[in-house]
């Protein structure tokens, strides 16, 4: 992509970062990050920051790598059976451009499951993606997750909301 990526380019990223998910296809996904991109789900209603505030997740590449390693080592006693989602998404929302930065603000609804054995953990919220062109590809400089009940007591989320 060498220009200024259209709305429905950057809706179609998106929708493909949630199917990636879906398939679990972590390491793909994790691609999809820019080298200093952060996934962060904050614990509070409003949080200005995951730095100086403590986050249900806030994590740099190092951070998600280890998950996903983790995801998929055999002897993980918590993914037993493994865990898998589902990202339910609203249509995706062109929200903010900022032309010198060439970062572009979406937001979605969405419901998340996340199955285990008999176990359904239900998240709904709205997710933050600030996307980035970076050497002609779209890429995510923050994924942000806001969770509607995220100042609840929440059960342990496996893999990525």
């Amino acid at each position: 992509m060498d220009t200024t990526p259209t709305p429905q380019d950057l809706i179609d990223f998106v929708l493909h970062e949630a199917e990636l998910l879906n398939d679990r296809q972590y390491e793909a996904w994790n691609e999809l990050f820019a080298d200093d991109g952060f996934y962060w789900v904050p614990l509070t209603p409003g949080q200005p920051d995951g730095l100086n505030h403590t986050s249900h997740l806030y994590e740099d590449r190092l951070l998600r790598t280890l998950r996903i390693e983790r995801l998929k080592n055999r002897r993980a006693f918590s993914q037993q059976p493994p865990s898998r989602s589902h990202h339910l998404l609203q249509t995706p929302r062109v929200c903010h451009y900022d032309p010198q930065q060439h970062e572009h603000r979406l937001r979605t609804e969405f419901h998340y499951t996340e199955a285990q054995g008999e176990r359904l953990l239900t998240l709904v919220g709205s997710c933050w993606h600030h996307l980035t062109l970076l050497d002609g590809a779209l890429r995510i400089r923050l994924k942000r997750v806001d969770l509607i009940n995220s100042d609840a007591a929440l059960p342990a989320v496996q893999l990525f909301p």
